[in-house]
């Protein structure tokens, strides 16, 4: 019964007949939300996607950026000393190249992208770079190699890289105490050799005597350990020829060329030093006219000369200054009595020296005694705030002045 009081009396409300659905109209529903959706899901797709999706390459980018060499990974540690020094990219003249020092020796090279303006690369330069990666450490720079027929010699690089930069041992760059420990005659004695390497912190320079054997395999464990080297270069003594500092020393009476000659052949024993050192050699430093071909050979070749300052009639620091050699003198020698009270008592000596002037250069020879003293010593020593750097960090550098 119905209950519409207005409807007339025996007739119930009228059913409404069901209207059938248009399949066609449901279809068009569906496609719609269907679209909605892709649409949203497209737009939110296209906000968190990276740009380079986005845009059409550049052809010319790309191929720049195709010729840049990945980055290299190294530690990361804060870089100190010659943090940042930044050198040209060459011919990846597509992005700036910045290569940091860290403090482990490791480099970080970093390559951003340069606008392009019309104009060419940006070449940036802000000095040399100093120390070597320590996992190339045992190889050489190919660009600081001349090939002679006295074997591969140092040479100043095309962008001014010298090998005294190139292999030196990263410092903290402080100006506190600094003290510079020599080791020579690495290589007469197979030993010896072992145990400098092995035994001796990797702070310690460590310097090769041109009449040993085995030189480069010995340099190649020396510089994997950290250690910076130098060359030892025999020189006619005072008392020659009772005294003799062995073949192919350098002699007054031999002439420049022969002498060169004789440099080279030594030079070319061995590679990845920073400098050299005498081997004996007073009579000979204190001889202007010889003395002065070799200074100059070295300046050329961008390499540090140390005099182990036994002859106190040496010219090397008035030569060194006038063909831009740096240049540094020994303190101290600290084995000349061979006894391991005698050598604490010079290395003693020698900190007051460092206290005293701010540096310090210590040498001595690769004894049994002398080794293991200088190892003990050392680890007291770095207690009391001493930093111990390499060679190169305390010669005096004309290009630094």
């Amino acid at each position: 019964m119905g209950t519409d009081l207005n409807a007339p009396l025996g007739r119930g409300p009228k059913k409404r007949p069901r209207r059938k659905r248009d399949p066609r109209r449901l279809s068009g529903y569906a496609f719609l939300g269907i679209f909605t959706l892709v649409v949203a899901g497209l737009s939110g797709w296209a906000a968190l996607a990276p740009d380079p999706l986005l845009r059409t390459p550049d052809p010319v980018a790309s191929a720049e950026a195709s010729q840049a060499p990945a980055e290299q990974v190294a530690s990361p540690a804060k870089p100190k000393g010659a943090a940042g020094s930044l050198r040209p990219s060459g011919a990846r003249s597509g992005a700036h190249v910045e290569e940091i020092l860290t403090d482990d020796g490791a480099t970080v090279t970093k390559f951003t992208p340069r606008p392009r303006d019309g104009e060419g690369p940006a070449l940036i330069s802000a000095g040399a770079t100093r120390g070597q990666d320590p996992r190339m450490a045992a190889l050489p720079n190919e660009d600081l190699v001349e090939v002679t027929p006295d074997g591969r010699l140092p040479i100043v690089g095309p962008d001014g890289l010298r090998p005294m930069d190139q292999y030196a041992r990263p410092w903290s760059g402080a100006r506190g105490t600094r003290i510079g420990l020599v080791v020579g005659g690495l290589g007469l004695s197979q030993t010896g050799t072992q145990r400098a390497i092995r035994d001796l912190p990797p702070d310690v320079t460590l310097a090769f005597a041109a009449a040993g054997n085995s030189l480069q395999r010995w340099m190649q464990d020396a510089r994997r350990d950290g250690h910076e080297i130098l060359l030892q270069i025999p020189m006619e003594p005072f008392d020659y020829p009772d005294n003799d500092p062995g073949p192919h020393a350098l002699l007054v009476s031999r002439g420049a060329t022969k002498n060169l000659a004789e440099l080279h052949r030594s030079m070319g024993q061995i590679t990845n030093y920073t400098g050299v050192m005498n081997y004996l050699g007073g009579r000979f430093l204190s001889d202007a006219d010889a003395l002065e071909p070799v200074m100059r050979d070295l300046g050329k070749r961008g390499l540090l000369f140390l005099d182990d300052g036994t002859s106190a009639q040496s010219l090397s620091g008035t030569l060194s200054g006038a063909f831009g050699v740096p240049h540094g003198f020994a303190d101290l020698v600290l084995d000349s009595e061979l006894s391991r009270g005698a050598i604490l008592r010079k290395l003693d000596e020698l900190e007051r020296v460092a206290r005293r002037n701010g540096t310090a250069i210590g040498v001595a020879s690769a004894f049994e005694e002398s080794v293991a003293t200088i190892a003990d010593w050392m680890e007291e020593a770095g207690g009391r705030g001493i930093e111990f750097v390499g060679i190169s960090a305390l010669v005096n550098d004309p290009q630094q002045n």
